[in-house]
C-alpha cells in the first residue's frame, strides 16, 4: 500500500481549510454532453481563490506547521498556481514565502505570485534547475519545504474537491482529473475510489508530456525527455508518493494532442464562459475527442485552473 493520505486524512483537511477557501461550483453544459455522449459535471476548481486547485492544499500544509516551523518561513517551487497559493496561504498566517518559479512562467503567475507577498527566485525551466534552487533557498532561509505533490498535507489537501463534488453529485461513474506531479489526480483518487468505489477515475495528460501515462504501463516512474506543451501547469513529473497512490487508485492515463487540448479549452470558454488555462481543459479533451469509454455515464471533470495570460490565447 502507497504511504499517501486516508480518507479520514482528507476529510479532516476539508474541514481544516474550509473556511480559507470557495466552495466551487459544479457545472453542466448540454451542448458539451452532446458532443462527449455522456453527462458531465465540471467541478470549478478556476473558480477557486487564487485561480486553481492549489490552494486547497497549500492551506491545509500551512495550517499545519508548528509555530516554530511558521517563524521559519517556507519554501517552494512550481510553475505559478502551486506558487500563488502558498504564498497567499502564507501570507494569511503571517509566514514568510520564498518561491522557486522558470523564467518563463506566465507573467499573469508571476504577477499574482507577487500580489500575495511571494519572493521569487528564478531558475532556467527544467526540474534539476528547479530542485537545484529550492535546495539553495532552504539552506539561506532555514525555511520549511512544502512541496507542490510530494507532501501528503497538499496530497489530502487536493482531495478535498472530490468530497465536495461527490457531495453535490454522488452517483459517478467516472472522474477525468488533470496530471502533472500527481498531488492532485492522486488526493482525488484516494476520495473518489473510498466514497464511491465502483468510480473509475482516469488521469488526463498532454501527449507531450506523457510520463504518467508510460509509468502507469511500465508499472515505474518514466521520465520525460521533454515537455513540450501548452499545458504549462502539467510539465513535472510524478515522485514515489503519489505514483504509488496512482497505482493503487487509478484506472487509466489518457492523452491528449495540443490541438485537442486548445479546443477543449476554446469549448469551456464559448460554450460555458468560463476561463480556463490549457492545464485545466486537458480534462475535458479526452471525453470531447472520445477517447475514453464515457458513452452515457455520467461524468466529473476537475477543472483545475484559471490562470492564463490573456495577451496570449491560442485560439
Amino acid at each position: 500500500m502507497s504511504a499517501g493520505p486516508s480518507l479520514d486524512d482528507i476529510q479532516v483537511a476539508h474541514r481544516r481549510i474550509a473556511p480559507f477557501i470557495h466552495r466551487t461550483p459544479v457545472m453542466t453544459c448540454a451542448a458539451l454532453d452532446k458532443m462527449a455522449g455522456a453527462r458531465l459535471y465540471f467541478k470549478c476548481e478556476n473558480l477557486q481563490k487564487t485561480g486553481s486547485f492549489k490552494i486547497r492544499g497549500a492551506t491545509n500544509a500551512i495550517l499545519q506547521l508548528s509555530a516554530a516551523e511558521a517563524a521559519r518561513g517556507v519554501v517552494t517551487q512550481s510553475s505559478g498556481n502551486h506558487a500563488a497559493a502558498v504564498s497567499r496561504a502564507a501570507a494569511a498566517r503571517g509566514v514568510a514565502a520564498h518561491i522557486v518559479m522558470p523564467k518563463n512562467a506566465p507573467v499573469v503567475k508571476v504577477k499574482a505570485v507577487e500580489g500575495y507577498g511571494g519572493v521569487i527566485t528564478f531558475c532556467e525551466p527544467t526540474i534539476e534547475a528547479r530542485d537545484a534552487a529550492s535546495r539553495r533557498l532552504l539552506e539561506e532561509t532555514g525555511g520549511v519545504m512544502v512541496h507542490p505533490y510530494n507532501d501528503r498535507r497538499v496530497i489530502a489537501g487536493q482531495g478535498t474537491a472530490a468530497i465536495e463534488l461527490l457531495e453535490d453529485v454522488p452517483d459517478l461513474d467516472m472522474l477525468l482529473v488533470p496530471v502533472s506531479g500527481g498531488g492532485l489526480l492522486s488526493g482525488n483518487a484516494v476520495a473518489a475510489t473510498s466514497l464511491r468505489p465502483s468510480v473509475r477515475v482516469i488521469g488526463c495528460e498532454p501527449a507531450n508530456a506523457d510520463d504518467a501515462y508510460r509509468s502507469l504501463k511500465s508499472k515505474h516512474i518514466e521520465k520525460n525527455a521533454t515537455t513540450d506543451t501548452i499545458a504549462d501547469g502539467l510539465r513535472a513529473q510524478l515522485c514515489d508518493l503519489t505514483f504509488g497512490i496512482i497505482r493503487e487508485r487509478v484506472e487509466e492515463i489518457a492523452r491528449v494532442t495540443e490541438q485537442e487540448i486548445v479546443e477543449a479549452m476554446r469549448l469551456l470558454w464559448e460554450r460555458m464562459k468560463l476561463v480556463v488555462e490549457p492545464s485545466a481543459a486537458v480534462a475535458l479533451a479526452p471525453a470531447i475527442a472520445r477517447g475514453i469509454k464515457a458513452d452515457g455515464k455520467r461524468v466529473g471533470v476537475l477543472i483545475s485552473g484559471g490562470n492564463v495570460e490573456l495577451s496570449s490565447l491560442p485560439f
